[in-house]
């Protein structure tokens, strides 16, 4: 399974992105998927969740400005990415797991090259 991000890039504070993750197989459908970030300096980050049932969860920091979401006939996952901020700055990684819902990126086996995305104030 290949998974690759697209949708990166800069954005201004306050702006919005939408972050693209297309599998070259039906690994979305049913499983859980994930995104993750890595800032320079900083260890990867969990930033949302989307079980096979739909059931979401986000970071306390994303809360309320990004939404998961999956389309199982394009296998692809998205991150809608709104009011942007300085903070959110990062490389995003896409994550699957067959296994059970999980926010520990070790127990992940399927994982995205990563997109970067940066925020300017």
């Amino acid at each position: 399974v290949q998974m690759a991000e697209s949708g990166g890039g800069p954005v201004q504070a306050g702006g919005s992105l939408r972050l693209s993750c297309e599998a070259s197989g039906s690994i979305f459908s049913g499983n859980t998927v994930a995104w993750y970030r890595q800032a320079p300096g900083k260890q990867r980050e969990f930033v949302a969740i989307l079980t096979g049932e739909g059931v979401t969860n986000y970071a306390n920091s994303v809360k309320g400005r990004f939404t998961i979401s999956r389309d199982n006939a394009k296998n692809t996952v998205y991150l809608q990415m709104n009011s942007l901020k300085p903070g959110d700055t990062a490389v995003y990684y896409c994550a699957a797991t067959p296994s059970y819902p999980t926010a520990q990126a070790s127990l992940y086996p399927y994982w995205g090259q990563g997109t970067q995305v940066t925020v300017s104030s």
